[in-house]
C-alpha cells in the first residue's frame, strides 16, 4: 500500500504509522498507538530485568600461615557463596619476606581447591601468582 494512503488511514484512527522492517523490499509498517507500544515494551524489559540473576564475585582472603579453624571458616564461606550461585575469588596474600615462600601459598590454594568435589565447581582461573597474591577464581558447577 502506498505510504500516503497508510498515513491517511493512521490519522483517521488517531494512531501512528510505525516502520517495523525498513530493510525489506517493500518496507513493512504497522498502524498502532506508539505511546502504548513503547510503554508495554519498557514494562516487558523491566520485568525481564527483575527475573535475571546477577552473578557477583565474592572474595575469600587468607594468608598461608592460616590456622585450621580460620581455614575452615573461609572454606565454609566459599561453599556458601558457590551454593548461592556466585563466583569465588580465592586470594592468598603474601607480605614482605613471605614472597620467598610462595610455594607454600600455592600448596594452600591447591589444598583449598581439592576440598571441593569436581562436579560442584568449575575452575575458571588457575592459581597464579599476581604481584604479592596468589589468586584463583572458582565458579559454581552443574548440579
Amino acid at each position: 500500500m502506498p505510504t500516503v494512503k497508510a498515513l491517511q488511514m493512521a490519522r483517521e484512527r488517531d494512531l501512528d504509522l510505525v516502520v517495523v522492517s525498513p530493510n525489506q523490499s517493500p518496507p513493512v509498517a504497522k498502524i498502532l498507538d506508539w505511546g502504548k507500544y513503547k510503554y508495554e515494551a519498557d514494562k516487558k524489559a523491566k520485568e525481564a530485568k527483575k527475573k535475571q540473576h546477577v552473578i557477583d564475585i565474592k572474595e575469600v582472603k587468607m594468608r598461608y600461615k592460616i590456622d585450621v579453624h580460620d581455614y575452615e571458616v573461609r572454606l565454609r564461606a566459599a561453599k556458601k557463596f558457590l551454593a548461592s550461585g556466585n563466583k569465588v575469588k580465592v586470594v592468598v596474600m603474601l607480605r614482605g619476606r613471605e614472597m620467598q615462600h610462595s610455594h607454600l601459598a600455592m600448596e594452600l590454594i591447591n589444598k583449598f581447591l581439592n576440598e571441593f568435589e569436581q562436579d560442584q565447581i568449575v575452575l575458571e582461573k588457575k592459581p597464579l601468582i599476581e604481584g604479592r597474591n596468589v589468586v584463583m577464581i572458582l565458579a559454581p558447577g552443574v548440579k
